[in-house]
C-alpha cells in the first residue's frame, strides 16, 4: 500500500481504468443484446419460450464455469493473461453469433462468450491493486460508468440494426467492437499488477511496474523508489485454492458475499430484462421494443452510478448496499404491479428508479468485495462469489421470460432483494481501511475485546475471592 501511494493518481490509472472499463462495457452489451435478441429469434426460429429463455441463462451458464477457472488463473498466471484471454474469447465467438443459423449453433456461440465473461473480474482486480486507500472507493465507482455506457448503447445499436437495417447478425456484429477496444486497450497500457508479482516473490519486476507508474503520472521514480528500494510482502501466506476460502478466516464472508452475489445479479439481470418484457409490444411481425423508454431506463444508471460515488465515502459501503437493493426492490415490483393499469411515463418512472438502485448496490458490492478480501485470494475469492452470481443470474431469464405473470415476477424480485439487504447489513464495513485488512483488524478487536473479557472476568474472581463471597 505505500509503494502504491508513492506513484500517485494521473494518467497511469486512467489508462487501466479505460482498459478494464471497456471490459465492463463489453459485459454489458452482452447481456443487453441478449435480452433483445432473444425475442426477435424467437419469432425468426419459431422456438417456445423454455428455449428463448435458455439461450439467456446460457450465456450465464458459461460465465459460472469461465470464473470458476479464469478466477483463479489470476491468482496462478497473473492478471494481466487472464484479461487478454477474456477480451479475446469474447470477440471470437460473439462474432460467430452473428453467424448461426440455428438455436443449437447459437448455444455453444453463447455459452464461450459467456465463458470470456466469467474473466471479467480480473481486470476489476486489476485496477484496484492500482489505488490507494483514499482513492479507491470513488475512482474503481467509475468503471461502472462504462457498464452503463455498454447499456445504453444497444438500444441505440438496435434501433439501426434492427429496425433501419433490419438484420440481427449486424446487431450481433457490431456489438463486440467494445470488447475489441479492450483487448487492444488490455495489451497496450495494463501491466500486470505488482502486488501480484510481489506474491509470486517477483520483487523486482513489481518495482519496474510501480516506477513506469510513477513516471507516468509525473512523479521521479527515483525519488520515490531510490537505487537499493525493496519491496516488502506484507503478507507472507499464499492461497490460490478454493479450498482456502473456506479456512475459518474466511469462511463466513465467502457464503455470506456469495448469498448476496447469487441474490443481487438474479435481480440486476432480471431487473433488465423486465424493463424489456414491460416495454415490447408482440405482434404478427415481431417483437416492436420502445426503445426510448429501454434507452432512459438504461440512462438511470448513469444515476444509480453517481449516488454511489457521492454515498460509498460518507455513510458507507454496508448502509449504501442496504438502501439501494431494498428501494430497487419495491421499485421493481411497482413497475410489474402497475403495468396493466398504469400510463407509460409512470412505468418509465418505476423502471428508472429500480435499475439507477440496483445499479448502485451492484457498483459498491463490486466495491466492497475486492476490499474485503485480502491479495493472496483476491482474484480466487472474487471469481468464487462472481460464479455464485452468475449461477444467480442463470435461473432469472425463467422467471421473467416466461408466462409468468408480471405481479409474480415483480413480489419474487421483491423478495430477492430483500433477502440481498439482510445478508449486506451484516459485511464489515470497509470504508477507509486499506485493501483486504478488513478481516485482519476485526479479528484483531475481537481478540482484545477477548482478553479485556478474560482480564474482567479474573479480576472479579480476586475480589469475590477477597471479599469472601465464596470459599
Amino acid at each position: 500500500d505505500e509503494a502504491v501511494q508513492c506513484i500517485g493518481l494521473g494518467p497511469f490509472q486512467h489508462k487501466v481504468l479505460f482498459a478494464t472499463g471497456t471490459c465492463f462495457m463489453a459485459d454489458s452489451v452482452q447481456v443487453m443484446l441478449l435480452a433483445i435478441l432473444s425475442r426477435v429469434l424467437q419469432k425468426e426460429w419459431d422456438i417456445s419460450d423454455t428455449i428463448t429463455s435458455s439461450i439467456t441463462s446460457c450465456l450465464f451458464a458459461g460465465a459460472t464455469i469461465g470464473t470458476l477457472i479464469l478466477g483463479p488463473l489470476g491468482d496462478r498466471i497473473g492478471r494481466k493473461p487472464v484479461l487478454i484471454a477474456s477480451a479475446s474469447i469474447i470477440s471470437c465467438f460473439g462474432f460467430g453469433t452473428s453467424l448461426c443459423n440455428h438455436y443449437l449453433a447459437l448455444f455453444p456461440m453463447i455459452f464461450f462468450v459467456g465463458f470470456g465473461i466469467g474473466g471479467l473480474t480480473v481486470p476489476f482486480d486489476i485496477l484496484a491493486e492500482f489505488l490507494t486507500t483514499e482513492t479507491r472507493g470513488h475512482y474503481l465507482l467509475l468503471i461502472k460508468y462504462f457498464w452503463t455506457a455498454g447499456s445504453v448503447l444497444v438500444p441505440i445499436i438496435a434501433y439501426y440494426t434492427l429496425e433501419i437495417a433490419n438484420s440481427w447478425r449486424l446487431f450481433a456484429a457490431v456489438s463486440i467492437v467494445p470488447c475489441l477496444v479492450s483487448l487492444y486497450a488490455g495489451y497496450h497500457y495494463v501491466p500486470e499488477s505488482p502486488r501480484w508479482l510481489v506474491s509470486k516473490g517477483l520483487k523486482k519486476e513489481a518495482l519496474e511496474v510501480l516506477r513506469r507508474a510513477a513516471k507516468e503520472n509525473g512523479v521521479d521514480p527515483d525519488e520515490v523508489f531510490p537505487e537499493g528500494c525493496k519491496l516488502v510482502d506484507e503478507e507472507a501466506e499464499e492461497s490460490t485454492s478454493f479450498s482456502d476460502l473456506f479456512a475459518p478466516r474466511w469462511r463466513t464472508l465467502i457464503i455470506t458475499l456469495s448469498v448476496i452475489w447469487a441474490t443481487y445479479c438474479f435481480s440486476f439481470y432480471g431487473a433488465i430484462m423486465t424493463v424489456t418484457r414491460v416495454f415490447e409490444n408482440d405482434d404478427d411481425e415481431g417483437p416492436d421494443f420502445d426503445y426510448f423508454a429501454i434507452f432512459i431506463s438504461s440512462m438511470s444508471e448513469l444515476m444509480g452510478t453517481s449516488a454511489a460515488i457521492q454515498l460509498i465515502d460518507r455513510i458507507g459501503r454496508v448502509k449504501t448496499q442496504v438502501g439501494s437493493f431494498t428501494i430497487g426492490g419495491l421499485g421493481l415490483f411497482s413497475l410489474c404491479a402497475l403495468d396493466s393499469y398504469a400510463d407509460r411515463s409512470v412505468l418509465i418512472f418505476f423502471a428508472l428508479i429500480s435499475r439507477a438502485c440496483m445499479m448502485a448496490g451492484a457498483c459498491v458490492t463490486w466495491i466492497s468485495t475486492a476490499e474485503l478480501l485480502s491479495t493472496e485470494i483476491l482474484a480466487t475469492g472474487h471469481s468464487m462469489v462472481n460464479a455464485f452470481a452468475r449461477s444467480g443470474a442463470f435461473f432469472s431469464p425463467y422467471l421473467v421470460d416466461s408466462k409468468t405473470p408480471l405481479f409474480t415476477v415483480g413480489l419474487v424480485l421483491l423478495c430477492v432483494n430483500l433477502v440481498t439487504a439482510l445478508c449486506a447489513s451484516t459485511l464489515l464495513e470497509t470504508k477507509g481501511i486499506e485493501l483486504g485488512k478488513a478481516v485482519l483488524i476485526e479479528e484483531a478487536r475481537s481478540q482484545e475485546l477477548e482478553e479485556e473479557k478474560m482480564k474482567e472476568v479474573a479480576s472479579n474472581y480476586h475480589r469475590m475471592k477477597g471479599e469472601g463471597t465464596f470459599a
